[in-house]
């Protein structure tokens, strides 16, 4: 008899249901009514609708097991930001790194943090950079691995101390004065950074970075240089260097960017020459710089001399009278444009001082440090800027010759100082040079081992080592580290060797480079080190005043930073701008003192940019501040004038999805859909915490052996899921961790399972082995998404991990371990039962399109074979209402049959489709056919479940009559 409503069931319902709200249980959507109509409430998944307290089917409601969590579905505002820091402070964000160092590790990760710029204000290339690095870190040290990684800052420079000294004149103070000022400003920069870089959850001991100003970084740098010059490596020359005029400093490749809309001159000359064909001189000269050409000699294409000009030929100057320049062949000139006749400038051009070198002319430079022309560029030009006044002057002086035919503005491209964003120069100095010609081989070589991602950057790092024939490493600045040199007084000879050297280094580990000034000589160059030398008075040396190149600080980094006795990373993570730059200046360094690279990976990220694709700056009003992302406030945009607090999960989320091989845009839609994106998840994982209220895996877990075939094959999906995961995050692409996980939350989980237990989960008994089943895989799901997004939303991770059934006070996630899996949950058998079913299920519902299948009797009709018996196995009988098939199908009974019955009514919707086994890897193959009939079920709804299995409305339906007598 089934149980019907009566008052005295209803007290039994009530008693079974005061306990059930003990517990904290509310409806759930899919069990909610409309009281007027009857029909179901839709809602989202994991959300909660009220129920009219009058409905004929309220007095069940206590007696369903609801999701009950307090974990929230959104954080916004200042909740989201107090909720964040509140999670940093209780799951020890900050003790982190040093917990994993002192935990026993079997292998080690190192990660070399390239030195960020301790110029300005944290922006959103800083967060692209280390929020890359630290899903990495995390990844690592959640697998296990002891994680290597101490941020630090590149401290020098004459950006730094231009910015400094503001308004003052570096004339008006003392180098020290210069350098103290310069100190201050870089560490008031690196105080804004790193407190940006720990709101944003990157992992490390911020007590312990390095700084390129510390004097034991310093000593372990002029150790390096030390080496390089004893090898022969580091010289001093007089040769041509790019200038910057407005800081008045010598600059290497990689501090020039080149602007490809500079404005120079084309000139049109013609002027007599002595034994020149007519071939050429029917021609138009064009002209390429008017910088220096005054004074020098003329070159034409090496390839065209001998048929040109076999007896050479004499140019006459044409502002200069008497004067005579020679013709000579030169490799670098072609006949591409104009005559193929070009003014040398042996002092201001690269080629140009190969030329004269080769035979053997004078390298006079005529232009100043500031970019003026000298004495030497005759009176006329002196003291006129080069770039400005001296070019038209020299334009003036042509045309009164009458050597001038034509001048027009020639936009090209032309190299700048990067950090002034002003054109420079190229003109002779006496400066320091590392010989990289003579290490790019080696360097190449090493390269084919290291592991490059993209793999097309190679191509870059190996074109750019073949144009740098040798790298200046000198700069004319205070704010640096010393080149250790001493000058004799009288005939200028360098003092540099190991001795000296290595007595400088020791000072500079003890008391810091300001010592090279502070100090006296005698301090510098002690009697023990001038008797190693054969020198006896050190006061007839003064010391040298210029400074180490800041690439040649960070490039050294390797020997300064990573842990001896093997110096070598894992991974450089930077930007392709250090193609040019870090990447290089460590490759170099490393090659020359060992022979090897400095790491065993490079990843190599493109820029952020905004979402149009454009360079971000103030003037276009596209800068994204990555503080305002985190806080939410005023953006400079008139578009969007604020923007909401999205907190720093979603930054962090932004970094993960973006393609970070190529330029990575941001701005709000991308933002918006990272927040939406974390809240989806949040979503996913309230459903599943709310189901896994009163269960704790360390007692109630059921073993996989044990479970229903659906829960065992969600393992199995789990699995497959945690294989991808790790895969994908080992690849450095956490964009495609996020895909995966997306991937398998809608197709797996929201589609497909959680559609399906519900019933189970809701209306079972709360300790029956089913919904125990049910609630291990959950619990299982909950742990492995929560692990696999901790890389890169720790937050939201560690939040949820607090929410958790089955962990101790005080434990948090980030040391518990990555995503566990199981061999057992691997069933390639069980696969082919539970696909073979959602085969039959897919022909089902779209045999009802738009229908709901538990109005439905299902029939399905396979003929006897490995189809069937696996069927058989998700149903012993042949029909059933409660079976693990019908629960696959979410119909109301599901028959299993070999054949359709003949006499089905008008109504029954048909069905067909096939299904192919393959098992034990093809060696047991069978493509099954199926034939399905639909039919409306004659049952009534339960009203405490919904399903279509009572005999009337108003009674339970034998599976919830059986449950709630449990109950009573």
């Amino acid at each position: 008899m089934l149980l019907c409503r009566t008052s005295a069931v209803s007290q039994s319902i009530a008693r079974w249901g005061s306990t059930a709200r003990r517990r904290g249980a509310v409806l759930h959507p899919a069990l909610s009514f409309n009281y007027r109509s009857c029909q179901s409430v839709s809602s989202t998944e994991g959300e909660t609708q009220p129920v009219d307290a009058g409905s004929s089917q309220g007095q069940y409601r206590d007696s369903v097991l609801l999701p009950c969590t307090d974990f929230p579905i959104k954080l916004t505002g200042q909740k989201l930001l107090d909720r964040e820091l509140e999670i940093q402070r209780m799951c020890g964000f900050a003790e982190l790194y040093s917990w994993q160092r002192e935990r026993k590790a079997k292998k080690e990760f190192c990660l070399h943090d390239g030195p960020p710029y301790a110029n300005g204000d944290p922006h959103v290339g800083h967060a692209l950079n280390k929020i890359l690095k630290d899903i990495r870190n995390r990844f690592e040290m959640l697998r296990g691995r002891q994680v290597h990684y101490v941020p630090g800052w590149d401290c020098h420079g004459m950006p730094i101390e231009l910015k400094a000294l503001g308004e003052l004149g570096p004339s008006s103070l003392s180098a020290l004065q210069i350098r103290q000022k310069a100190r201050q400003f870089a560490e008031r920069a690196i105080a804004r950074q790193k407190a940006a870089f720990q709101r944003w959850g990157v992992m490390a001991d911020w007590d312990k970075c390095y700084y390129t100003f510390d004097g034991a970084y310093e000593a372990a740098q002029l150790k390096v240089f030390q080496e390089m010059h004893s090898k022969g490596l580091i010289y001093q020359d007089y040769k041509p260097v790019f200038w910057s005029p407005s800081s008045r400093t010598a600059l290497a490749e990689a501090e020039l960017e080149y602007n490809p809309e500079h404005v120079s001159r084309a000139i049109y000359t013609t002027f007599p020459l002595d034994a020149l064909p007519a071939k050429l001189a029917s021609e138009d000269m064009k002209g390429v710089s008017v910088l220096v050409w005054t004074t020098q000699p003329w070159t034409i294409p090496a390839n065209q001399a001998v048929c040109y000009m076999p007896n050479g030929g004499i140019c006459r100057h044409p502002t200069i009278p008497g004067k005579e320049v020679p013709l000579l062949p030169a490799n670098h000139v072609t006949m591409g444009k104009g005559t193929g006749l070009v003014h040398t400038a042996p002092a201001h051009g690269m080629e140009d001082f190969s030329v004269a070198s080769h035979f053997k002319l004078s390298v006079e430079c005529i232009v100043d440090e500031e970019g003026r022309f000298t004495e030497l560029a005759g009176p006329e030009l002196a003291n006129l800027h080069a770039m400005d006044e001296g070019t038209e002057k020299v334009i003036c002086m042509l045309k009164e010759s009458g050597a001038l035919v034509r001048e027009e503005p020639c936009v090209h491209s032309y190299p700048y100082d990067w950090r002034t964003k002003k054109p420079v120069i190229i003109r002779p100095s006496k400066q320091w040079f590392i010989n990289t010609a003579s290490l790019k081989d080696k360097a190449k070589e090493v390269l084919q081992k290291v592991r490059v991602m993209p793999e097309s950057a190679r191509g870059g790092l190996l074109s750019m080592l073949d144009r740098r024939t040798y790298w200046c490493i000198s700069r004319q600045r205070s704010w640096g580290v010393p080149i250790p040199v001493f000058y004799h007084k009288d005939t200028g000879e360098a003092l540099i060797n190991k001795h000296t050297v290595s007595h400088i280094s020791t000072l500079f580990k003890e008391k810091g480079s300001d010592c090279w000034w502070e100090l006296p000589l005698e301090s510098l160059l002690p009697p023990e080190v001038l008797k190693k030398v054969n020198i006896h008075v050190a006061a007839d040396y003064v010391r040298g005043e210029d400074v180490l190149d800041i690439w040649f600080d960070s490039g050294a980094s390797w020997a300064a930073v990573l842990e001896e006795p093997e110096p070598r990373a894992d991974m450089y993570v930077e930007g392709k701008d250090q193609i040019g730059g870090w990447f290089q200046s460590s490759l170099l360094t490393s090659v020359a003192v060992r022979n090897k690279a400095p790491y065993k990976s490079l990843v190599v990220h493109g820029f952020a940019v905004s979402e149009k694709g454009e360079k971000m700056s103030k003037s276009l009003g596209n800068v994204v501040d990555p503080q305002v992302v985190i806080n939410g406030g005023t953006v400079d945009t008139k578009k969007d004038p604020t923007t909401p607090a999205y907190g720093a999960d979603a930054l962090r989320w932004w970094v993960a999805e973006s393609n970070v091989f190529s330029e990575v845009q941001i701005g709000p839609t991308a933002l918006r859909s990272a927040r939406d994106s974390i809240n989806k998840l949040r979503n996913t994982l309230k459903f599943l915490l709310g189901n896994l209220q009163g269960f704790d895996p360390r007692t109630h877990a059921v073993d996989p052996k044990e479970m229903q075939y659906l829960d065992q094959y969600m393992l199995h999906l789990l699995r497959g899921y945690s294989i991808k995961v790790t895969d994908a995050y080992s690849e450095f692409d956490a964009g495609r961790a996020i895909r995966v996980l997306q991937a398998f939350i809608n197709r797996d989980l929201s589609s497909f399972y959680f559609s399906i237990i519900k019933d189970r989960l809701y209306c079972e008994p709360e300790g029956s082995l089913g919904r125990r089943s049910c609630q291990t895989v959950l619990e299982e799901v909950l742990d492995g998404l929560t692990r696999s997004i901790a890389p890169i939303l720790p937050h939201l991770a560690e939040e949820v991990y607090l929410h958790a059934p089955g962990h101790d006070e005080g434990e948090t996630l980030f040391r518990s371990g990555w995503v566990k899996s199981s061999s057992v949950w691997r069933r390639p058998g069980l696969e082919e039962a539970v696909e073979g079913a959602c085969a039959i299920r897919d022909s089902f519902l779209s045999s009802i399109p738009g229908k709901n299948a538990a109005q439905y009797d299902l029939t399905v009709a396979i003929e006897p074979g490995l189809l069937f018996e696996l069927m058989e196995s998700l149903q012993e009988e042949p029909t059933a209402t409660c079976s693990q098939l019908t629960e696959l199908m979410m119909s109301a009974r599901t028959t299993l049959t070999s054949s359709l019955p003949r006499d089905l009514p008008a109504d029954t919707l048909l069905a067909s489709g096939s299904f192919l086994i393959n098992l034990e890897g093809g060696v047991i193959r069978e493509d099954s056919a199926f034939s399905i009939a639909a039919v409306p079920t004659s049952a009534a709804r339960c009203p405490r479940c919904r399903r279509y299995t009572s005999d009337t409305p108003d009674c339970l339906c034998p599976r919830c009559q059986s449950v709630l007598s449990v109950a009573a």
